[in-house]
């Protein structure tokens, strides 16, 4: 009896019970500074399960959520919890790409990343560690800019593309797919580079010169950016800073202007 005591005593000491064994995996990112990831964690029940849980038992994670307060870029996530008796697995981070700009609050641009995990993959989509356990997927990003408003405040709009394997660059966000069984203890990186160009988010409305981007005016008869006409008339425009500028991004005109 006083073995069988003892026994107990450990079991209850070591956590031995049915439930599942707490495994989790870390992301993390490396970006280029003035930017910081939000990641929201999804789970769904396991495979086998036929149970359910309502949305208000089964809350998203999210990392990083004031990023602009407190930012950590490695984020340890559950690969499997438990809610109301039922097993859940991750299915997926959600990611926003966060870059500010400026110094007002909404001088920020976001974009999407994925990791998509799943019980297994196709060889197409499989991914795999290196020896040291971790996986890496890349995007680029690259500033686009406009004006808005009566003053003509100049406002980026931020957006990312995936890079394969390969070093392409491709039109759908960065998104990597990982099987469930591999993911304990392992880590996944999303690397992001940014663009040294800035582009105009409507194509034709500003004219690239020698010393930057002018905003075309004059076809709707107002001051604002418009549509370029042929011969193009410009407009000036206010940096995020409140300068007024009648080239982006170098501001002012030195000298004479030579259009492309």
């Amino acid at each position: 009896m006083r073995n069988l005591a003892l026994l107990a005593a450990v079991a209850v000491l070591t956590g031995c019970s049915g439930a599942p064994k707490s495994e989790t995996f870390t992301f993390t990112a490396d970006l280029p500074p003035n930017f910081a990831y939000t990641a929201t964690v999804n789970y769904v029940p396991g495979a086998g399960q036929t149970c359910t849980v309502p949305r208000k038992d089964n809350l998203k994670p999210v990392f990083n959520r004031k990023w602009r307060e407190r930012y950590q870029p490695d984020a340890e996530i559950e690969i499997r919890r438990v809610r109301n008796g039922c097993e859940l697995v991750v299915h997926s981070v959600e990611l926003d790409i966060n870059a500010s700009y400026g110094d007002d609050s909404g001088d920020i641009g976001v974009a999407k990343a994925t990791v998509a995990i799943r019980e297994t993959l196709d060889d197409l989509h499989k991914s795999s560690f290196d020896a040291e356990g971790k996986r890496s997927f890349s995007g680029q990003c690259q500033w686009m800019f406009r004006t808005t408003g009566p003053s003509r405040r100049i406002v980026k709009i931020l957006d990312c593309k995936s890079i394969t394997a390969h070093g392409d660059l491709i039109r759908s966000r960065p998104f990597a797919a990982i099987e469930l069984n591999q993911l304990s203890g392992k880590t996944i990186s999303l690397k992001i580079n940014l663009a040294t160009e800035e582009k105009p988010y409507y194509k034709g409305w500003w004219v690239q010169t020698d010393l930057g981007w002018r905003p075309c005016t004059g076809r709707w008869g107002t001051t604002n950016e418009e549509r370029c006409i042929d011969p193009p008339q410009f407009t000036d425009f206010k940096m995020p800073n409140g300068q007024t500028c009648t080239v982006y991004p170098n501001c002012q005109e030195r000298g004479d202007t030579n259009v492309d």
